[in-house]
């Protein structure tokens, strides 16, 4: 392919880049918000694509999140690739921010156990994915199935994370399209009046050098 890589990336290599982009987060923060701007489309839909993918991060759904976020843009007529992007918004600073105040309204909410801390999170997610690769295999090998790790991932995680992101999530994406729909009107107004200075300016180059001919 012309595109891919001659020299395939180490896996630990893109997991650490992951974390720590090369560029650093302020980098790669600016080239998403540069990308978003830029997007040929309305400020509206655009905006409503920001607001989809803001709120998708906000749920338990991991490895789901670009799918859902174009869905819920499309139900709204928002711009996908805009949703896509929004979903930076759920980052490595910032999950674990929206996990532990998902996980605390959720299980305040169902009257749920105390809740976990972000590590613990990440080890039942670990446990209850081993769990089902482990009960997938013994389809075929004939091994003992267990769903202990995977019923305690289910009510302990899963499901007060989706409630409490779910109701964080709402909010939150309503104030990301309040706040990016003003930035993305003016650059795109601001934009505009460069192109036509610039188109203005290529005219009168013409001219000048049409009346230097004659």
């Amino acid at each position: 392919m012309v595109f891919k890589r001659r020299i395939r990336k180490p896996t630990y290599r893109a997991i650490a880049e992951f974390f720590f982009p090369r560029g650093g987060w302020r980098r790669s923060t600016a080239y998403v918000m540069h990308r978003l701007r830029r997007l040929p489309d309305t400020p509206h839909r655009i905006c409503m694509g920001i607001a989809a993918g803001t709120f998708v991060s906000f749920l338990p759904l991991w490895g789901l999140h670009f799918l859902l976020a174009a869905l819920v843009a499309w139900m709204f007529r928002g711009n996908i690739l805009a949703a896509l992007l929004g979903t930076f918004f759920g980052n490595p600073i910032t999950f674990p921010i929206i996990a532990v105040s998902a996980l605390e309204l959720g299980n305040w909410l169902i009257g749920g156990v105390h809740s976990m801390k972000f590590s613990e999170v990440m080890a039942a997610s670990g446990y209850a994915t081993s769990e089902l690769t482990a009960n997938a295999l013994a389809l075929f090998t004939g091994a003992g199935i267990s769903w202990e790790r995977g019923t305690v991932f289910l009510w302990r995680v899963f499901l007060p994370f989706m409630l409490g992101g779910t109701i964080l999530g709402i909010p939150t994406a309503v104030a990301m399209y309040y706040i990016c729909l003003p930035l993305v009107q003016a650059y795109q107004r601001s934009r505009i009046k460069r192109l036509k200075a610039r188109l203005e300016a290529a005219r009168k180059m013409l001219q000048e050098r049409e009346g230097g001919d004659q």
